[in-house]
């Protein structure tokens, strides 16, 4: 039995507001990005992160190619992802936030990638700029992983529909959104 070509529905018009809120409903982890641009550290929010292959090992990162932060780690070819740990949402707050004081006042080390690994991260993956594809207003870049450190052991900072928290949760950290609209808002990398 043969099928017939039946014609195409018409994709439905999303908008930037509706895509948000639905893709809020994947909980995700919390990461910093951050790399170096000469000798300034610079770094910036990111919950699209993924493992791409172990063989090579490779990851996955999403960035808005008109951020501030990832052009210029984008020039130096490398940078490293921590992983954070559910007690640093201040750390998640400083570098999700447009004011500028990422680094200000933040103890940090250079890592032997030349990139800022920041204090008390679950993990450090530490990746050199493999590929990158423009991808709408964000670019998708691959990572080739140079080196892994796991750092301690705890929960992980969860983000579901804007909060860092997930519904029922008996954390001590109780669940919180963030100033203005942190969920819906510009402010992930």
């Amino acid at each position: 039995m043969s099928r017939t070509a039946v014609d195409e529905p018409e994709p439905a018009v999303i908008d930037a507001l509706d895509m948000r809120r639905a893709m809020g409903l994947f909980a995700s982890g919390v990461t910093i990005v951050t790399g170096m641009d000469d000798e300034d550290p610079v770094g910036f929010a990111c919950q699209s992160f993924a493992s791409v292959s172990l063989d090579p090992p490779l990851v996955l990162i999403c960035a808005d190619h008109r951020g501030r932060s990832w052009p210029r780690i984008r020039t130096s070819g490398r940078f490293t992802i921590n992983v954070l740990g559910e007690d640093q949402r201040d750390l998640c707050n400083r570098f999700g936030s447009a004011s500028g004081t990422r680094f200000t006042e933040l103890a940090w080390d250079r890592s032997r990638w030349n990139t800022p690994s920041l204090p008390g991260v679950l993990l450090r993956i530490h990746a050199a700029v493999d590929d990158v594809r423009p991808a709408g207003d964000h670019d998708v870049i691959i990572g080739r992983v140079l080196e892994l450190e796991s750092l301690r052991s705890c929960r992980p900072l969860l983000f579901y529909r804007g909060l860092f928290e997930l519904p029922g949760s008996s954390s001590p950290a109780s669940p919180q959104a963030w100033d203005g609209d942190w969920g819906w808002g510009s402010r992930w990398g």
